[in-house]
This record gives C-alpha cells, sequence and structure tokens, in this order.
C-alpha cells in the first residue's frame, strides 16, 4: 500500500495533468464522470426502492450500490468536481497548478459533470423509462422533492460532510493498485454518505431533474439551484480544507514542513 506522502506526490502529478486537459477531453471526461454517479444513483433508487417500509435497510441498499459510480470514475480517469476538490489541493499547494488553473478545472468539470447526469436522465428516465413504473416513480419523486426542499444551511453542513467522504474514498482508492483495493477504498466511504443522508452534487445533478420529469410539478429550475448552489459550496468545503488541505499539510514534503 502506499504511504500518504507517495499519494500526495501522485496527486501533485496529477493536478498538474488535470489541469492542462485540452478543452474538449476535460468536458468529455467530465460528462463521463458525471454520467457514471447519474448510473451509480439510478441503480441505487432501482435497487432500494422496493424497501420503503425499512429506512434503515433501505439507505444500506441504497450505501451498497451508489458507490459503483465513483468506482467508475476513478478507473476510467473520468474528471468528478467532487474529487478533484482534494485531489488538486496538492498540485497548487507545490505551487505546479496555479490558483487560475483550479478554479477553471472546477468550473468545466463541474458543467460537465451536469451534462453527463442529463445525459442518464435523457437515456435512461426519458428514452427506456426505467423509472415510470412503481415503486420507481415515488421514490425517485420523493427524493427529488425532500432534497430541492432542504434548507441552504443543512444542505451545506450534509454537503460537507458527504465530500468529506467521497474524497477520502478517492484517497483511499489511490492507496491501492489492484482493482478490489480500488474498489473497497472507494465503496466504504461512499457507502457511508448515502447511508447518512448527505448531500452529493453531482448525484443530486441526476436525482432532482429525473424527479422533476416524473413529479406532478412543485420541482422546478429554483428549486434545482436552491439545492445545487449550497450543496456545491459545502463539497468545496468538505473535499478542500478536510481532506485536500488537511492530508498536504500534514503528509507533504516540502520546505514548510521540515
Amino acid at each position: 500500500m502506499k504511504s500518504q506522502t507517495d499519494i500526495i506526490d501522485s496527486f501533485t502529478s496529477a493536478g498538474v495533468v488535470k489541469t492542462t486537459y485540452p478543452f474538449t477531453q476535460l468536458i468529455v471526461r467530465a460528462a463521463m464522470a458525471g454520467a457514471f454517479i447519474a448510473l451509480g444513483g439510478l441503480l441505487s433508487v432501482v435497487a432500494s426502492a422496493g424497501f420503503a417500509d425499512n429506512a434503515s435497510l433501505q439507505k444500506i441498499v441504497s450505501g451498497l450500490t451508489f458507490p459503483i459510480g465513483l468506482l467508475l470514475t476513478v478507473i476510467f480517469g473520468s474528471e468528478l468536481f467532487t474529487g478533484n476538490c482534494a485531489v488538486l489541493v496538492p498540485g497548487v499547494a507545490s505551487r505546479r497548478v496555479s490558483y487560475k488553473s483550479l478554479f477553471t478545472n472546477w468550473t468545466l468539470v463541474w458543467l460537465g459533470n451536469f451534462i453527463g447526469a442529463l445525459i442518464i436522465v435523457g437515456i435512461m428516465v426519458i428514452g427506456s423509462g426505467t423509472l415510470d413504473n412503481e415503486p420507481f416513480a415515488s421514490a425517485i419523486t420523493k427524493i427529488a422533492a425532500a432534497k430541492s426542499s432542504l434548507a441552504p444551511s443543512p444542505a451545506f453542513w450534509r454537503a460537507i460532510g458527504c465530500n468529506w467522504l467521497v474524497c477520502l474514498g478517492v484517497w483511499l482508492a489511490m492507496c491501492g493498485d489492484t482493482l478490489p483495493a480500488k474498489a473497497l477504498g472507494c465503496w466504504i466511504p461512499v457507502g457511508a454518505f448515502v447511508i447518512l443522508g448527505f448531500e452529493h452534487c453531482v448525484a443530486n445533478m441526476f436525482f432532482i431533474p429525473a424527479g422533476m420529469l416524473l413529479s406532478d410539478g412543485g420541482i422546478d429550475l429554483t428549486a434545482l439551484m436552491h439545492n445545487l448552489i449550497p450543496v456545491t459550496i459545502g463539497n468545496i468545503v468538505g473535499g478542500t480544507l478536510f481532506v485536500g488541505m488537511l492530508n498536504t499539510w500534514l503528509y507533504s514534503k516540502t520546505p514548510s514542513r521540515k
């Protein structure tokens, strides 16, 4: 297993690569990640919808199925906004990645993730009708309504907890070199955030639009942004501060740590 210092070095190099992708390649990689996370969300809804009478079991089933999205993102080298909140920090700390490159990457990847999530909504929700029947339609509309009506303050704090765990999953995945090791690293923290009911902006780019399409009204673009704005900010804080900055400060080999 890699040491924490080795992981910092790996993420420093990865940050340089991530911020130098050509525009088209960056957007495509980001759309892939958004689609992967949306597929995980779709799988979690279908797998857990039948357990509506047992909230704990429903959360556990969701937690066991949703993490496939992050695993696919890690394995295929896709660009995920929430993961990049931590992954790019070592490069910034070493001054190999500029703040301008950091914010440009975050902005374009966030938009690309949204595109990818909406593609899955188009293909799997509108096109295939995967969620048209019960109990799936009720499940996705209930999820979307709950997320879009969540007040900004709890949404923000839940988003911090979410991306703290997601970025720990990315960090753990970097520790291993085999597929089982990476899968385990992704699954445990991400499953934990799902079971705890925390808020992930890219997942919500799928859940809320999918629920909007199948609801009778009350969920609109305003409701979507009511969730995405505080959740995005909270995800930035959770990933950047509690994983990226903290681990870089603890384990990097910069002169300030000597």
